[in-house]
């Protein structure tokens, strides 16, 4: 067997109610002074009202912010980062999405002012230590709770990677009734993303692809494969929610140390320049990267096709793979998400310029089982316009 790292987050707990034990551990796993960072969609949802008033019971100073934006500008986490410093904080909690949660990781190891955002890009830069750090998600989707990941839009439209283990929570916090009010089209975007964290991480060209990633993947997709059409068109359904949530950190945990590839590098360009969510980005790309890499790589879409849809298992090897790709395909269009590119308005002028730009993540595309050039980035996004 081949050597492997697996990290993931030291503490996860999971449960319906969990977010009431969060006073008692910002108290033994922070301190008294900590900044709760989020953004304005959960302002207005009451959860971060609930918290702050579970917070100060347990004898907690808050300093909030809550201006974290989808796909977080560079501004945005120097202001969240000079915000802490000021306020002399011991810890952070990270509430909301992935942005919420991808901010408040890069401010627990910047607020110390070691280290620099311009310095810490790429892959192992970042080499803290970091502030004591609390993630809570409110999304099943990015997993980013136990992840060692940060995506900054830098720029205009490009997004970059902190990739560290040194940001993985101490503790990820995961409570599904926090997920019961997500509208229907985000429960559909995340779930789909965290589907995509799965497949690609099983599918991963990575020298680091491993069995525990692998065996992580295949439960994640058992779970989700069950239950997403019910969490999006039953969004009151207590077991979806809760096999969404769960699903979703397993495929973090997969895709953490197994990293994704060309469906993540294709889908930044279209968060990048037209702030489609992270997500449905994915979802407009994938089968359309996967019947790309079906033509050299049948082999691991073969093996996961049961695992989603169990009914695949009635057929065999390259079959099998195209008909995964399909019944992806059908997945979105069955969860109500936009088919293709030009139902989402995007010009088709523009189509080479994101082949341009996909090919700035070598970090991603290094990891695809196909290689991919410009000239087959633009052939995957005309297919998907």
């Amino acid at each position: 067997m081949n050597p492997f790292t697996f990290n993931t987050s030291k503490s996860i707990q999971y449960g319906a109610g969990a977010l009431n034990r969060i006073g008692e551990l910002v108290r033994t796993q922070i301190g008294d002074r900590v900044m709760l960072v989020t953004d304005p969609g959960m302002m207005s949802t009451g959860i971060v009202d609930r918290t702050l008033k579970l917070l100060s019971d347990a004898g907690v100073h808050v300093d909030l912010f809550k201006d974290v934006e989808a796909d977080p500008p560079e501004a945005v986490i120097l202001k969240a980062t000079e915000q802490a410093k000021a306020a002399g904080i011991s810890g952070v909690v990270g509430l909301g999405g992935g942005s919420s949660l991808d901010v408040a990781k890069l401010v627990a190891l910047l607020a110390l002012g070691r280290e620099d955002l311009k310095d810490v890009y790429g892959v192992g830069n970042a080499k803290g230590p970091r502030l004591p750090l609390i993630l809570v998600p409110t999304t099943s989707g990015t997993g980013s709770e136990v992840t060692p990941i940060s995506i900054v839009t830098t720029g205009t439209n490009q997004k970059m990677g902190v990739v560290t283990p040194v940001i993985l929570p101490d503790v990820a916090l995961l409570d599904p009734e926090l997920t019961y009010g997500l509208p229907a089209h985000v429960t559909a975007a995340t779930g789909i993303d965290a589907m995509v964290h799965a497949i690609e991480a099983y599918a991963s060209a990575s020298a680091n692809n491993n069995p525990v990633s692998r065996l992580l993947a295949t439960q994640a997709l058992t779970i989700m494969g069950r239950s997403i059409l019910k969490a999006v068109h039953e969004g009151s359904d207590v077991e979806a929610r809760a096999d969404m949530l769960l699903g979703s950190m397993l495929a973090g945990q997969a895709f953490a140390n197994s990293p994704v590839a060309a469906v993540h590098a294709l889908a930044y360009p279209l968060g990048g320049h037209f702030h489609i969510p992270h997500g449905l980005s994915n979802a407009l790309v994938l089968p359309h990267v996967l019947r790309f890499n079906v033509v050299t790589s049948p082999q691991p879409y073969a093996e996961l096709a049961p695992y989603a849809f169990p009914d695949l298992s009635e057929l065999e090897g390259q079959e099998r793979a195209a008909a995964f790709c399909d019944r992806l395909a059908d997945l979105s269009r069955d969860c109500g998400l936009q088919p293709n590119l030009r139902a989402m308005g995007i010009p088709e002028d523009i189509l080479p310029r994101l082949a341009s730009d996909a090919m700035n993540q070598t970090r991603l595309l290094v990891n695809n089982p196909r290689p991919v050039t410009e000239a087959d980035a633009l052939a995957i996004y005309r297919a998907a316009y």
